[in-house]
């Protein structure tokens, strides 16, 4: 068994209202950036974890996702590999 340290970017669905990004959207256009066109905010959550492979550890993040990380119906989320193991657990 070895840890993997994995990141989770948890965003709104394409559609769905973000207050928070239209917040910053405006605010943004306010202090003078007006070329932006549009913001959404999501969240990032960082896992680590001990499992068999990464191919395991990405299961077992995706799995925490779709039960916990993430609303299904109002959000979309991505889990990529930060770190290989950097080291095998006794």
């Amino acid at each position: 068994m070895s840890q993997f340290r994995l990141e989770v970017r948890v965003k709104p669905r394409p559609g769905i209202l973000d207050p928070q990004g239209k917040a910053i959207h405006h605010a943004l256009n306010s202090l003078g950036w007006e070329g932006v066109d549009d913001v959404h905010v999501g969240k990032a959550i960082y896992l680590d974890l001990v499992a068999d492979d990464a191919d395991a550890a990405m299961e077992a993040a995706e799995a925490m996702c779709r039960k916990l990380l993430a609303n299904p119906v109002t959000e979309t989320f991505e889990v990529s590999l930060v770190e290989e193991p950097v080291g095998a657990e006794s």
